[in-house]
């Protein structure tokens, strides 16, 4: 592990937006917008360039770490709370005033097997994890180096 590196885990729902759509974007590379809680932004505040992701596909069947990406630009205003054609419009942010944040992230690797949530569930050395803590519907959320580590050997990654 990278001294200084944090880990995160951050959620899409397939239909919307899976780890293969981030594997065919141009550069392999997208914003991760459209965040609307603060505790997430605040997250998505601290990510450094560098710093790794869990791809977490939410509301599938059934829902998994599928992969991972890589923090490739950090908090920046999120254009969608702008945007009154936007889903994520917020009309009281203003461009001077921006309440709302997103990041840039890279594709790194899909795994060749999901790891679901209930295998994540049984591993007691991810008791901890935030998203197995019940309540935890935060889309973006830390994850210890100790966490990544025991997830990277089950998904048999590197």
């Amino acid at each position: 592990m990278v001294q200084g590196r944090r880990y995160w885990l951050m959620k899409s729902e397939p239909r919307v937006f899976s780890i293969e759509d981030l594997a065919r974007s141009s550069k392999q590379t997208t914003c991760w917008d459209g965040v609307r809680n603060y505790q997430a932004r605040n997250f998505m505040r601290e990510m450094a360039v560098g710093d790794q992701v869990f791809f977490y596909h939410s509301n599938a069947e059934p829902p998994a770490v599928v992969g991972i990406a890589e923090v490739v630009r950090t908090a920046y205003p999120d254009q969608t709370q702008f945007d009154k054609a936007s889903h994520h419009y917020d009309p009281a942010c203003t461009p001077s005033a921006p309440r709302w944040d997103m990041v840039d992230i890279r594709y790194r690797q899909t795994f060749k097997a999901s790891l679901s949530l209930d295998r994540l569930r049984e591993e007691p050395k991810l008791k901890g994890m935030v998203l197995l803590r019940k309540g935890s519907r935060l889309s973006v959320q830390p994850v210890t180096e100790a966490e990544w580590a025991v997830v990277l050997k089950l998904a048999g990654a590197k």
